[in-house]
């Protein structure tokens, strides 16, 4: 298997099908530094890139420079407090006020399998493809036991890694900064990779060159943010989907984070990820423990093509658990964009039997059946049906709509409350707010403190209660502001700095209690569109809502920066309206659905009022649907082209792990004039197979297509695409 430990070297060795991550000791086994990360190996003996045979030599050889050891060696978990002025991955602070830790190494097990980690949501894997290792580093004036956890998949090339700090002492102490993984290694002249945006422009992939200081991307917002992502990546000069190094960290956490990279004065680099410290402190009693969330790191050494099949392969094998997970999901509609809160029972069911009539599969009702919510500003907390929208109740609706032949879909935003509620009224210290501050608003509502179990008890009932007596199919979970004014009037002085983690742990034990109740729900979550897309989020549903913006071409770049770490299974994306409601674009239908095919496909309009031509297309759209949803679901995704970078095309392809088809994608988004046809070449393919281009029935090797390509022509105007089609003979 992947994990081995070399004695006479004192070198733990784990290696994936590609990749080798080696770790070890100092001569005198005291303390536990960064050796290798890079190709496989299969030699070992690599512990003289440890550097300790230069100066500042080993404490134990030179104790008058044991300072300037602490400040070069690459520690596999640095500590804060005893020289090392980098960033570190652990702050303690006793209860005298004093800031330092230590870190000796004591012991390490090899286990088969993947444990759980308690109330987080992690990768998982059995023991005939999974190892993990156990690395015990101890700090002997606290008493304080910090366990490095790595576990190696035997399918996949990825590594994931996290860390259990364990008070043995008789005293609490404050943990100010508790981060999940470290990686120092030489610097190679690296580009910074990010994904960063704002409110309908999730996930846009920003690249620039790593310099000194520290370069680091963050949310401290509590959730992980429409405006950065939990993933850094540092790539080689020249890095591009085929080629180059590339070595990435993806955060599987919903809530703060930081993500950072510094160039150091040994010119040395220091990557690290955790739990944003910005208003973090966790009062660790005597005899507890502390669990961080877990870290995926992979490296590529054929570009971010690689990189990203490994993360798409990880989260489908080792990561989503629905039971939707490999099979076609219902096309929906949605009426938010064809209605707004203007709507009631007999607009829904004009939508659904008009929508019966093209294929779709669910209606899915959103925000505005409940309390007096005919607009943003009231009800939220009061999930009682407003039966003057609703005649005869939501039942009645849910029944009527599954005889037409569809299932049922419904909004909830559980972790929200509207002042203007009676749940407020009654309660107003169940938000999240600072005693003697007005808390602030954020579209007009506060968020419910779920670090109080009598709260998450009633956010939870509200909606569990709903779905017992209606039998509804999906839920679209929405949260849709930040957190600000952090305080709990559940919690003590000293624990104030614990508020947003324990946050985003109940919102886990939340959704791991919906999925465990009901487990064949499709459950979707989104904030505000994609301010929680992320790897936990991911753990408990197996799509997310990815953009509010939906006009077609500016998801193109929102979905091709999603698309670099998550399977086009996970991204939530639909056909919408022109002109779209955010930007006034109008693209063609047939490009709106040729683009929400990269993603879970569904509709977001008012299938009653759009024009004739475009209702018409809808049944093909379904078709077409469903004949490529298992390949795009389980295929391989690659990126052929960005209009990010070229300015004028769109294009990326799936193929099916056989290889035996392919589904290349192309879009123009601005037209030119006097051009030629363009030229596109395919990707994994087999060279030396055939393969029929459907669209003209000429038949290609493998090597052709993806040596010489496909002419494209020029299309007639701007947003046009095309599919095409291969499949081998």
């Amino acid at each position: 298997m992947g994990i081995v430990y070399d004695e006479e070297q004192k070198v733990f060795g784990l290696c994936t099908k590609s990749t080798t991550y080696l770790c070890g000791l100092t001569e005198d086994g005291n303390y536990l530094g960064h050796i290798y990360y890079g190709k496989r190996m299969k030699d070992l003996a690599a512990s003289y890139l440890l550097r300790t045979d230069e100066p500042p030599f080993t404490p134990e050889m030179n104790l008058r420079e044991k300072a300037s050891f602490m400040g070069c060696f690459p520690q596999e978990y640095p500590a804060a407090g005893l020289g090392d002025y980098r960033e570190t991955a652990l702050a303690v602070r006793t209860e005298s006020g004093y800031r330092a830790c230590e870190l000796h190494y004591e012991k390490y097990e090899i286990r088969e399998g993947k444990p759980e980690l308690e109330g987080l949501p992690a990768t998982f894997g059995d023991a005939d493809i999974c190892q993990t290792l156990d690395i015990h580093l101890w700090d002997e004036v606290l008493n304080l036991e910090v366990i490095l956890e790595y576990s190696v998949f035997e399918d996949v090339d990825a590594i994931t890694r996290n860390v259990r700090i364990v008070n043995h002492g008789e005293n609490p102490v404050y943990l100010e900064k508790v981060l999940s993984a470290c990686l120092d290694m030489d610097y190679e002249n690296f580009e910074m990779l990010t994904l960063t945006g704002a409110w309908a422009r999730e996930r846009q992939i920003v690249r620039y060159p790593l310099t000194r200081g520290k370069h680091q991307v963050g949310s401290w917002r509590g959730e992980s943010s429409h405006q950065e992502h939990p993933f850094l990546a540092l790539v080689t000069p020249g890095t591009n989907q085929d080629m180059g190094e590339v070595y990435a960290m993806h955060f599987v956490y919903s809530g703060n984070f930081m993500a950072q990279a510094e160039i150091t004065e040994f010119d040395a680099v220091r990557m690290v990820m955790g739990i944003h410290p910005e208003g973090f402190e966790w009062k660790l009693e005597a005899g507890k423990a502390f669990q961080t969330p877990e870290v995926v790191m992979v490296y590529s050494d054929a570009g971010l093509g690689k990189m990203t099949k490994t993360f798409h392969d990880l989260y489908r094998s080792h990561l989503i658990r629905s039971s939707y997970l490999h099979k076609s999901r219902p096309v929906l509609i949605n009426n938010w964009e064809a209605t707004y809160f203007d709507f009631d029972s007999d607009k829904l069911l004009d939508i659904a039997r008009e929508a019966k009539k093209s294929g779709i599969e669910m209606l899915v009702m959103d925000d505005g059946w409940f309390g007096k919510r005919n607009g943003d500003n009231s009800s939220l907390g009061d999930w009682t049906v407003n039966e003057e929208k609703l005649k005869g109740g939501l039942k009645k609706l849910v029944d009527e709509v599954k005889a037409l032949g569809m299932k049922f879909g419904i909004w909830f935003e559980p972790e929200m409350v509207s002042p203007d509620s009676k749940l407020f009224r009654e309660h107003p210290d169940w938000a999240i707010q600072i005693p003697g501050r007005e808390p602030l608003m954020s579209r007009e509502q506060y968020v419910l403190d779920l670090t109080r179990q009598e709260v998450t008890d009633y956010a939870y009932e509200c909606v569990a209660s709903i779905l017992r007596e209606t039998g509804i199919d999906y839920v679209k979970w929405d949260m849709n502001r930040q957190l600000t004014d952090i305080g709990s009037y559940g919690l003590a002085s000293d624990r104030q700095g614990e508020l947003m983690h324990r946050y985003t742990l109940a919102v886990y034990h939340m959704q791991e209690r919906l999925v465990s109740e009901f487990p064949k729900l499709l459950l979707e979550n989104c904030s505000s569109g994609g301010a929680r897309f992320d790897p936990g989020m991911l753990y408990y549903s197996p799509q997310i809502w990815c953009s509010d913006d939906t006009d077609a071409i500016e998801r193109l770049s929102i979905q091709e920066g999603t698309a670099l770490l998550y399977p086009l299974s996970a991204i939530g994306a639909h056909v919408s309206d022109c002109p779209n409601h955010i930007t006034g674009r109008t693209v063609p239908f047939q490009t709106r659905g040729h683009i929400a095919l990269a993603g879970t496909f569904g509709y977001e309009l008012d299938i009653t009022r759009i024009p004739e031509a475009d209702r018409a297309q809808i049944p093909e759209q379904v078709n077409l649907y469903h004949r490529y949803n298992e390949l795009m679901r389980e295929g391989d995704y690659d990126r052929i082209a960005s209009w990010r970078e070229n300015h004028y095309y769109d294009c990326w392809q799936v193929t099916d792990k056989e290889k035996s088809e392919a589904l290349l994608t192309y879009v123009q988004v601005l037209a030119r004039a006097n051009v030629k046809s363009r030229r596109i070449r395919f990707k994994n393919l087999i060279s030396e197979a055939q393969y029929v281009l459907e669209e003209t029935g000429k038949v290609y090797s493998g090597e052709m297509l993806m040596q010489a390509g496909i002419l494209i022509p020029p299309l007639k105007g701007d947003y046009w695409s095309r599919l095409y089609h291969v499949v081998r003979l």
